[in-house]
């Protein structure tokens, strides 16, 4: 016989879980779109052909599946370099670089939407690049990139599901914690995609409702 029965516990389980998700996926969008900034500049500034060599290795991380990712980052750190380093800080590296590949090419062209004639205006009034860069170009840059890299966000979130085979024990790992002693698959999944859609839904319309207002400025 199995006990079928939700307790406040489970709930708990649950909500860190949840925790745990948000931490992994706030780390990761942070740090990863700090290096997607640099990134995707870099690619805009230097052209396609000295960009090549990074180029090359962000086309990996986009190419390989995040599990694989995962477990041959984990295998190498641990067994090739005898690291001893957490399960969590394993999945918050990967996911950084994971999420600065995808967040650099929103980067690149939400730079390249920027119109030239306003860049030479600006260069001719003076501005220095950082100028230009900063007064000019990244307001500008992101409103464009703002859509694509709210969706790369929630991406991330729900990629982080699968941070548990490095043993993080996040919101899908919590529920299936759950489902092996409750046996109640279809229950507990539902419960789980609430807390997903609890956690989505906020960062979608905050993002709808800062596009819609810089759309009508």
């Amino acid at each position: 016989m199995f006990d079928t029965a939700l307790t406040v516990n489970d709930l708990l389980l649950l909500a860190r879980g949840a925790g745990m998700t948000l931490l992994v996926t706030a780390i990761s969008v942070f740090f990863g779109t700090i290096l997607g900034i640099v990134f995707g500049v870099f690619r805009y500034q230097v052209g396609p052909w000295w960009a090549a060599p990074l180029t090359f290795i962000l086309d990996i991380f986009r190419s390989i599946p995040l599990l694989i990712q995962l477990v041959l980052a984990n295998a190498f750190i641990t067994t090739v370099l005898g690291f001893r380093i957490s399960g969590f800080s394993v999945a918050c590296g990967v996911l950084s670089l994971y999420t600065a590949a995808y967040c650099a090419e929103i980067v690149r062209g939400g730079i390249e939407a920027v119109p030239q004639t306003l860049r030479r205006a600006a260069r001719s009034l003076g501005m220095t690049w950082g100028q230009d860069m900063t007064s000019v170009v990244l307001p500008l840059a992101t409103r464009v990139a703002l859509p694509s890299w709210i969706g790369l966000a929630l991406g991330v979130m729900k990629d982080s599901a699968l941070v548990y085979i490095v043993q993080v024990v996040e919101l899908l790992k919590s529920t299936q914690i759950l489902i092996t002693r409750l046996q109640e698959p279809l229950f507990l999944l539902m419960i789980c995609g609430l807390f997903y859609f609890l956690i989505s839904f906020p960062i979608a319309r905050f993002g709808g409702y800062l596009e819609k207002r810089w759309s009508n400025d």
